[in-house]
């Protein structure tokens, strides 16, 4: 999920981006690295980050069949993590990505090729929903053992960073809105991203301490 790897260090953003989330979404479709992906790009992008995760550094070392080794890389990744990404756009274009997503073409992986996902990828289609709306409305997807890691909060406070639009106003950037994934001549374009927040119920919350008020240790004890 990197936005700016270049040469022997191939870092990853703390979120999915936007192109890889469009390279997935072109491959389940079937679309070769040369093909046109304007009708893609022109959808509107967002992510919730579920489970943060951890940030893995790999010391990376290749050969070719004829022994000569390749450059020696580095290689960041994010073990652990859960997000949900979303995206908005015409409706008949959704719904044939659904259908791609769930029988895709080519093998869809997450960020590189070593990392294929181990379940299903789509969450369904929410056409009477906005993309904000969607992303704060669905349910907590972190690993069950995450959750009781915070079974203290009955809700919890969810990152969600949205693709923004002309009336958000001075947004942060980054280059990650692709333009062309033609190997020979690779192209990404900077897009506008808003951050906001919402809060979601824990399932795993322990509702016994969650909700005990000044408990007195001593009235098993009796008394007046």
């Amino acid at each position: 999920m990197g936005a700016a790897s270049r040469f022997a260090r191939r870092s990853t953003e703390a979120a999915p981006t936007k192109s890889g989330a469009i390279g997935l979404l072109a491959a389940a479709l079937g679309r070769q690295r040369c093909d046109d992906v304007s009708d893609l790009v022109a959808l509107r992008f967002g992510v919730r980050a579920d489970q943060p995760g951890t940030l893995l550094r790999d010391y990376h070392t290749t050969q070719r069949f004829t022994g000569e080794s390749l450059p020696v890389s580095e290689r960041y990744y994010l073990a652990d993590a859960v997000f949900v990404v979303a995206v908005e756009g015409d409706s008949q274009l959704i719904e044939q990505l659904h259908q791609a997503v769930r029988d895709p073409v080519f093998l869809p992986y997450l960020g590189r090729r070593s990392c294929p996902p181990a379940r299903r990828l789509e969450l369904g289609v929410e056409h009477d929903k906005a993309l904000e709306e969607a992303l704060k409305e669905q349910k907590w997807h972190a690993a069950y053992w995450y959750q009781r890691r915070h079974r203290r909060q009955p809700a919890i406070r969810l990152n969600i960073l949205l693709e923004a639009i002309a009336e958000d106003g001075p947004t942060d950037t980054l280059r990650d809105q692709p333009i062309s994934f033609d190997p020979r001549h690779r192209q990404y374009a900077l897009r506008g991203i808003r951050q906001t927040w919402t809060e979601v119920p824990n399932p795993a919350a322990d509702s016994f301490t969650a909700t005990r008020p000044n408990h007195d240790p001593t009235a098993l004890l009796g008394g007046a």
